[in-house]
């Protein structure tokens, strides 16, 4: 996390910055990938859904593009014909934290989440649908036991297939936001994390403070006992 970066990846001064606003470029890919459920809102915003998406990386992990597919019927994709641009909003963990979490009643209490909001162009693509279809299978079903696959539906797939068509979206801008307990000092930090529930929050607030977390824990064992 010692990189930062946004729209698009580019690489931006830290001292412009909030902490929250300091990521990586494998950040915006975790959180995609670990939730995957995104609202696409149309350009003028009169159309939202909320669709799976798979991101498309290249070599250095910068986010490129989205794929998914929607209902013909969606009344979303005569937006997107009419302007072929949208606005795609992920969510990741999340939650409200407490005085009592932080163990100082004189603690203000905060909400910690993740977000990234990607500028997108969007190219619908009626013969792209298959391909998009088994792109967000393969993606969830990879760490099955036993992966699931389109071909085990039989002639039903033929006939849902015409019912959803496939689209690309060409990211064009990204803004992401991940306050998850960096501004807070380490011993509150600590505390929080102790009273936490072992869930993907604390995780990920692990994740954004391990520098941090790590040099603590290596003065406390040099530390005599």
């Amino acid at each position: 996390m010692a990189a930062a970066v946004n729209q698009g990846g580019a690489e931006v001064q830290e001292a412009r910055l909030s902490p929250f606003e300091c990521y990586e470029a494998q950040d915006i890919r975790r959180l995609i990938e670990d939730y995957p459920l995104a609202w696409v809102v149309s350009a003028e915003g009169a159309q939202q859904s909320l669709l799976p998406l798979v991101g498309v990386f290249d070599g250095h992990e910068q986010l490129t593009g989205l794929i998914g597919h929607f209902a013909v019927a969606n009344p979303l994709g005569a937006a997107l014909q009419n302007a072929p641009r949208a606005t795609i909003l992920f969510t990741g963990p999340q939650g409200y934290l407490s005085p009592s979490q932080a163990g100082r009643r004189n603690w203000g209490p905060t909400w910690n989440y993740a977000q990234v909001q990607i500028q997108a162009d969007i190219s619908i693509e009626p013969e792209f649908t298959a391909e998009a279809v088994d792109t967000l299978i393969d993606q969830v079903e990879q760490a099955k036991a036993q992966p699931w696959h389109a071909a085990e539906m039989g002639d039903r797939y033929q006939l849902l297939m015409p019912h959803i068509v496939g689209f690309r979206a060409h990211v064009t801008g990204i803004k992401a936001r991940f306050k998850l307990g960096q501004d807070e000092r380490l011993e509150t930090l600590q505390t929080l994390l102790s009273n936490l529930p072992d869930g993907d929050l604390a995780r990920w607030m692990r994740l954004f403070n391990a520098t941090r977390l790590a040099n603590a824990r290596v003065l406390a064992e040099r530390l005599p006992q």
